[in-house]
């Protein structure tokens, strides 16, 4: 029967010490999409009315939207409602009214356009738009820029420790995610809060004169190495 292994010591030995370190990477960077949702009312005495006229806005919006082509990489319907509205008095259910609702949702990478379709769908009837929102793509190479930074940085900081005790990098033993391990912590990289604006009903629609808001991308690892025997 074999005898259990021992433990590795957390901190190392004094021929090998550990040193652990975090590396952080923050980088501000223009925007690569804008995001827009515009919602389209109608209100009518009766259900089809209501509909009749919700379905004409609503195609009017999306005719509007297509006609960008490229610059619009995505359109999709968020939401549908159609409410009907009760009358205050009496003692049985009357409707008064029926309220309906579609909401859109566009992401746009021509910002030049966006500023004009902004402000040509606030001039839509009954049209409600909120935004821009800001962002990046998830796949950017922004993310992974902040990723390498960090590392780098921990490989650094590292070893100015080893350098202040006479000593030098050895081995690296782990780089983690923050909060990779063990309870969760705060994410090792995000964004920072989008910017927003809504649109008004307006008599002509000049475009608006959007200024992007840069994007912060930031990344956390933790890392551990061992050095050689410090110089004390």
């Amino acid at each position: 029967m074999t005898e259990p292994t021992a433990a590795a010591l957390p901190y190392g030995t004094p021929d090998a010490p550990r040193l652990a370190v975090r590396g952080e990477a923050r980088l501000e960077i223009d925007p690569e999409i804008a995001r827009i949702t515009l919602t389209v009312s109608a209100r009518g005495t009766d259900r089809k009315t209501a509909l009749t006229d919700l379905t004409r806005r609503n195609e009017h919006a999306l005719t509007l939207i297509k006609s960008y082509g490229d610059a619009v990489e995505k359109l999709e319907t968020s939401s549908f409602t159609l409410t009907p509205q009760l009358t205050d008095k009496g003692r049985h259910e009357r409707i008064r009214a029926y309220h309906g609702r579609v909401t859109l949702t566009a992401t746009l990478n021509d910002f030049t356009a966006l500023g004009e379709l902004t402000t040509r769908l606030a001039d839509l009837e009954l049209t409600r738009v909120d935004g821009p929102w800001w962002a990046l793509r998830p796949d950017s190479p922004a993310h992974r820029s902040a990723r390498t930074q960090a590392v780098h940085e921990a490989v650094q900081r590292a070893r100015e420790y080893a350098e202040a005790l006479g000593a030098r990098l050895e081995a690296v033993l782990e780089i983690a995610d923050l909060g990779a391990e063990g309870p969760p912590q705060q994410q090792g990289y995000g964004f920072a809060a989008p910017g927003s604006a809504r649109g008004a009903g307006l008599e002509s629609a000049p475009a608006l004169d959007l200024e992007p808001r840069r994007q912060t991308v930031y990344a956390s690892v933790n890392a551990r190495f061992t050095m050689t025997r410090p110089v004390l």
